[in-house]
Parts: C-alpha cells; sequence; structure tokens
C-alpha cells in the first residue's frame, strides 16, 4: 500500500508544484526549476529510492510544465 502511495504521489504532486511555483513566480522556467530543487532533494535524503520512481517523477513534472505553458497563454489572452 505504501508503494502505491509513493507513486501515485510522484504522478500528481510534481505537476501541481510546478503548476503552484508558475503561478506563484509568473515563470514556468523557474516553476520547473524549484520543483526539480525539491525532487533532487527528496533523492537525497533517500525518500525517492527507486530509478522508476524518479522516471514517473520525471514524466510528472513534464506534464506540469507543458500545463504551465498552456496556464500561462491562456492568462495572456484574457489580459
Amino acid at each position: 500500500m505504501e508503494t502505491v502511495l509513493r507513486y501515485l504521489s510522484a504522478f500528481i504532486m510534481p505537476g501541481l508544484l510546478v503548476l503552484l511555483f508558475t503561478r506563484v513566480t509568473y515563470n514556468r522556467v523557474i516553476g520547473l526549476v524549484l520543483t526539480v530543487a525539491l525532487i533532487a532533494t527528496s533523492v537525497y535524503k533517500g525518500y525517492t529510492n527507486t530509478f522508476a520512481l524518479i522516471v514517473v517523477d520525471a514524466f510528472s513534472l513534464t506534464a506540469g510544465f507543458w500545463m504551465a505553458a498552456k496556464m500561462i497563454r491562456r492568462q495572456l489572452k484574457k489580459s
């Protein structure tokens, strides 16, 4: 059960963090860099301990970066 929760969290959380940091900083690259720094810290501390979990994190980061680009484009169209 714990493994399923780790993979589910790795699938959802990095993408949401990229969106959150992008929304706060108004820059999607900075949002991506801050999220990668958090994931690197979790790998260093030993919370992310398998290669498959790192791949799921990377996929979620990519999806979050793509969604952040769409979010910024939508905000620019409104103004």
